[in-house]
């Protein structure tokens, strides 16, 4: 239990050691420097705003009033930080969906270059599927959520519902993670499902590791490509009968 619990967070750590290599890199910056974009513009429009905002306000308050203009600019500056903070990787996510399935192939082909799998889709393909499939995970953790928020509120067993919630975090960012190389084999959700529960203490371990990198501020930004290389590894170390001929 231990043994393969570690093992798999070690994945974690194999995938973010990978994340310089040039097969890798290239899908690891682009979907960092579109989400970096898509934010710059959002601060950029938001500072507009509220300078408009407070010359308004400045305009309508008495004199003796203007010091609340220098006290609101810091207020704003740490929102957005905290709205950057909070969003980033959860855009990052959406902006590079796209973009991981491909990012999963080449890591695949850097280390089983004699693995076999159906032909790849186009970018286009990928980005019309992502969404789909981010529903149906999503439905999955909806219908587990809701059971085991209960337990919160129910004596003794709340005593114990937070390491469960940490568990059932850590075994949805596994399958979150693992999708990627899995579905470049053609595996549907429900198949991944069952295929991670053969190795359900290695997937954990795994998932454990992304639920703590995406705990720790700056490196949460890396949590998402770190995660994708490193499910791809363990895929290719661990479920090898998916890359054989004809699989």
């Amino acid at each position: 239990m231990v043994g393969p619990f570690l093992r798999g967070f070690g994945y974690l750590l194999t995938g973010f050691r990978l994340l310089p290599h040039p097969q890798v890199r290239t899908f690891v910056v682009i979907p960092f420097l579109i989400n970096a974009g898509l934010f710059s513009i959002g601060i950029w429009w938001a500072w507009g705003a509220f300078e408009g905002l407070i010359q308004s306000l400045v305009a309508w308050l008495p004199d003796w009033l203007d010091w609340l203009s220098w006290l609101l600019w810091p207020l704003f500056v740490v929102a957005q930080l905290i709205v950057v903070f909070y969003t980033f990787t959860l855009v990052a996510n959406l902006v590079a969906a796209p973009f991981n399935g491909t990012l999963a192939e080449r890591v695949e082909d850097l280390v089983g270059p004699n693995r076999q799998r159906p032909p790849q889709r186009p970018l286009w393909a990928e980005a019309a599927i992502a969404p789909l499939v981010e529903l149906k995970k999503l439905g999955y953790f909806i219908a587990w959520t809701l059971p085991l928020l209960l337990l919160f509120f129910i004596p003794p067993l709340n005593l114990a519902a937070p390491f469960v919630w940490a568990a059932f975090t850590a075994w949805m960012l596994a399958l979150q993670y693992m999708d990627y190389p899995m579905g470049n084999h053609r595996l549907p959700f429900k198949e991944q499902r069952k295929v991670l529960a053969e190795k359900r203490w290695l997937g954990l371990g795994f998932g454990a590791g992304v639920l703590a990198m995406t705990l720790v501020p700056v490196l949460n930004f890396l949590a998402m490509p770190t995660a994708v290389v490193g499910a791809t590894v363990l895929f290719v170390n661990e479920f090898p009968r998916f890359g054989r001929q004809g699989d």
